[in-house]
């Protein structure tokens, strides 16, 4: 068979398998094995299936993963989402439009000790939807705007799929992660400024708030909060300056996490109980086992692509139409904002990265900056009916308090500021490269 042909082929078989309700780590690695069988027989399968799995799961770096899961584990039954809901509520509540605005700080700083788009919607969607519906705010634009907001976590750091795609292309996972805080500061000021227009435009959807706090209200919140903004200046801050590595950072952001949360138990007379940390240890070590499947997977993957030919095949394929470098990088665009309205993200990355990032790279293409494109699109995908993931975290966590409809139709503005974000990174890659560049001098 043609290697154009073994590609399709494998791609097609893993989206059956998916659809058919197919765990995708398990949908992904039984096309790599038979197709790895077909064209390299028995010896080439077995040395996959013996040498990569712990060549893998073996590299201490690759700690990073759970430290971090387990950062933002700490971070969340520690009931630091409310604080940052309440200082953010204190100090601009009355603004109109304010608690969408408070919405979108909150999630920014809680994006900070934690790398997962759907903890940040549920939790926030748990926190402050009943906040804004009580207030008389739109329940539209209201749980639109949770679900968009849940989408800094995968640009700022720690983000999860940073790592992941670190991990399938070789990339400096510190590297990226610099290159994600400049775009994700930018996403969450475009958001500020996207309401504040709205706001004014639609003065129903957001009534102000008429609850006053004194200063000394506004410093205790404060207090609630500086712990974990210190925890996560002091990770991301060791990896931008060189004093640790991203693994190391991960195990100072968890260990740091489980000291504030017991400390915070302790003054407070709340400790966490003992069932509460076993669970979110629990927790992170199956995400971190489901993450670690789906990626060696998607290694294997791009092994049966690399041995088969269907890499060079695509390049020669992409080269030889003679487009420019920017109509292919749109086509790619286009495919993952359609791709992400069928699959999930961590499907989505896995299954595309291994043939699209060697396209990327013998354009000429930064691969960091890549990177930052690649997880935009992905916010993009995770607000993007049918499938968007944080739409329906939303929805659920919401208890029926919002229908699919008024969901899809508030998130639109939100979808808008994503796209002409996407533009901008596109247009300047400065945006994206300036502070790694700088890290690196």
């Amino acid at each position: 068979m043609e290697p154009i042909y073994v590609g399709l082929t494998a791609i097609a078989a893993m989206l059956i398998l998916i659809a058919l309700a197919v765990p995708v780590g398990f949908s992904i690695a039984i096309v790599a094995i038979v197709g790895l069988w077909l064209i390299g027989g028995t010896p080439l399968m077995l040395s996959m299936l013996e040498g990569l799995p712990y060549q893998f799961a073996s590299q201490y770096g690759f700690v990073v993963i759970p430290m971090f899961i387990l950062m933002g584990a700490f971070a969340e039954i520690s009931g630091i989402t409310k604080d940052f809901f309440t200082f953010f509520y204190r100090v601009i509540g009355r603004v109109r439009g304010g608690l969408l605005m408070v919405t979108t700080l909150s999630s920014a700083g809680f994006a900070a000790v934690s790398g997962s788009t759907m903890v940040n919607a549920v939790v926030f969607t748990r926190i402050a939807l009943p906040e804004m519906i009580r207030f008389g705010y739109d329940r539209a634009i209201a749980s639109g705007c949770i679900a968009a907001a849940g989408t800094f976590a995968a640009l700022i750091p720690p983000s999860i799929m940073m790592v992941v795609y670190g991990l399938l292309t070789g990339q400096s996972i510190g590297t990226l992660l610099i290159a994600g805080i400049v775009p994700g500061l930018l996403t969450a000021v475009s958001y500020l400024v996207g309401i504040a227009i709205l706001a004014r435009l639609r003065p129903h959807i957001a009534p102000p708030s008429t609850e006053h706090f004194t200063l000394k209200e506004k410093l205790d919140s404060l207090y609630a909060i500086w712990p974990f903004a210190l925890l996560a200046v002091i990770v991301i801050g060791g990896i931008y300056s060189g004093a640790m590595f991203p693994s190391s950072a991960g195990a100072v952001g968890a260990a740091g996490a489980f000291a504030i949360l017991l400390a915070r138990g302790w003054i407070r007379k709340d400790m966490p109980s003992a069932p509460a940390v076993v669970g979110a240890m629990r927790s992170a070590a199956m995400t971190t086992a489901v993450l670690f499947m789906v990626v060696i997977a998607g290694l294997m993957l791009s092994r049966l692509f690399v041995y088969s030919g269907f890499v060079d095949e695509i390049v020669w394929w992409i080269e030889g139409l003679g487009m420019s470098p920017l109509s292919v990088l749109i086509v790619i665009m286009l495919m993952y904002i359609l791709l992400g309205c069928f699959m999930d993200t961590i499907s989505m990355t896995v299954v595309t990265v291994p043939f699209i990032y060697p396209i990327i790279v013998s354009l000429g293409y930064d691969p960091i900056w890549f990177g930052v494109i690649l997880i935009k699109l992905i916010e993009i995908g995770v607000l993007t009916p049918p499938i968007g993931l944080n739409l329906f975290a939303v929805l659920s966590a919401s208890d029926g308090q919002v229908k699919p409809v008024e969901i899809f139709r508030g998130v639109a503005p939100f979808l808008l500021i994503e796209a002409v974000l996407l533009v901008l990174l596109v247009a300047w890659p400065e945006i994206a490269l300036w502070l790694p560049g700088m890290m690196k001098a």
